[in-house]
């Protein structure tokens, strides 16, 4: 559909129902996401020229719901999507090559058929874009030339993964331009990770670009790499009169690389007692009738650190399970033990490096107060030490918890989300 007709069409509104749907909003809200596509289509026309036959497409960022740390070890997940999202306005080209503008950053521009990895493009979008066309490429598809202009939302830094986003963003357009959309959801999921893994030069999980690419809560079993199971589940906060909200600590994620890099480190090092490459394949039963040697091997955050992964582990199916039963009130109940399990045990809430600075810690206690007696539930969210706190929170009590909560973190720190039903999508 050409761009001028597409303005029209969003202008009149013909796409708000699909709006509504997509960000989990009423009508008078749609107004703002319709502007939005709008201001994209016009970026896109300055850049690539008015006249196009174009085509709209969203991804959406995540939020890890249940298991935390877990994914590294090919443990089991909860995952969810949320209504903020990376959008594009893309045109087919004549030529073989690829050029994506996201807003903010230089225009990516490679030829479709020079796929080969590129050191130096390492962890730059280029190499992502490239990663993804070779991945299809190597599954028998010929991906030509096309122009596309992205825009985002996604809160940078905030745990929900801006860049698994991009990714299934540009493996939905590869998707639906040149394969016919033949390809699944967890395939493109499964494409992306590739493409972070080899071109970008990153080692990442699955969990986020599955949650991004499949969309709504999703559980994810990673014991077999090749084959992770993923199931989505049907689950409605509003109608529990709950929202999300994702608090950003303000912490500075500087220097804390060798504590992420600890986490899964001393897990493999329990697993490697037992002869085995990480936690999933050991029965905790032997472990636990092992602990004294494990103990004198490892050293005693690594057997705790395992402690959280074997539970944590089997938390995640009881969510789901009250998830599925609608048992709102266990399933909160869960997620703030998974918060004391990480705290405790895992030891992902502040640095032993930084002690003067624990954001997270102090988040946590905020939200035990003014969340424990309205029914919240409350968790370090993601990775860890620095960053943000997940908490599930009375819609009828939202404006006076962010309230208190800025007073102490500043003004803008509580971002209330909805789960979004949908992962990556074509829109127009």
């Amino acid at each position: 559909m050409l761009s001028a007709k597409v303005k029209d069409l969003i202008e009149q509104g013909k796409y708000d129902e699909n709006l509504s749907y997509l960000y989990v909003c009423d009508f008078q809200k749609v107004a703002q996401y319709r502007k939005r596509l709008i201001r994209a289509v016009e970026s896109f026309e300055k850049l690539f020229g008015a006249g196009r036959d174009i085509n709209l497409f969203s991804a959406p960022g995540r939020t890890e719901v249940g298991g935390n740390h877990t994914d590294h070890q090919r443990g089991r997940v909860l995952a969810a999507s949320v209504n903020l999202d990376v959008i594009a306005v893309v045109a087919v080209n004549e030529g073989n090559h690829i050029q994506v503008k996201s807003e903010g950053y230089p225009m990516d521009a490679l030829n479709a058929a020079d796929l080969d990895v590129n050191k130096k493009e390492y962890n730059t979008s280029i190499a992502l874009i490239r990663g993804i066309v070779a991945q299809f490429n190597g599954l028998g598809y010929k991906i030509g030339g096309f122009d596309a202009y992205t825009t985002s939302n996604v809160l940078s830094g905030s745990g929900l993964s801006s860049s698994a986003a991009f990714e299934v963003l540009i493996g939905t357009i590869v998707n639906d331009l040149y394969c016919g959309g033949k390809e699944s959801a967890l395939k493109i999921a499964q494409i992306g990770q590739y493409a972070e893994n080899v071109y970008f030069g990153k080692p990442c999980g699955l969990m986020d670009q599955a949650a991004s690419s499949v969309g709504g809560f999703i559980t994810i079993d990673f014991k077999d790499r090749a084959l992770p199971k993923v199931q989505q589940i049907h689950f409605d906060l509003a109608t529990y009169g709950y929202a999300l909200c994702i608090i950003d600590t303000k912490g500075s994620h500087s220097d804390l690389t060798p504590d992420y890099a600890a986490i899964p480190a001393e897990m493999k090092a329990v697993a490697a007692f037992f002869g085995k490459e990480v936690l999933s394949e050991i029965d905790e039963t032997e472990f636990f009738t092992s602990l004294a040697r494990v103990r004198e091997k490892a050293g005693d955050r690594a057997v705790l650190r395992a402690i959280h992964f074997f539970a944590e582990n089997e938390r995640v199916l009881k969510e789901v399970s009250a998830l599925k039963s609608n048992d709102f009130d266990e399933f909160k109940r869960l997620i703030i033990e998974s918060g004391y399990s990480s705290f405790m045990y895992l030891q992902d809430v502040f640095s032993p490096s930084h002690v003067q600075e624990q954001g997270v810690s102090l988040t946590l206690a905020l939200c035990q107060k003014f969340l424990g007696g309205e029914g919240g539930a409350y968790r370090v969210h993601g990775g860890g030490f620095a960053g943000t706190v997940q908490s599930f929170v009375p819609v009828d009590f939202l404006d006076e918890f962010t309230a208190k909560m800025e007073a102490v973190l500043g003004e803008g720190s509580c971002h209330t989300l909805s789960v979004r039903p949908v992962g990556g999508t074509k829109i127009v």
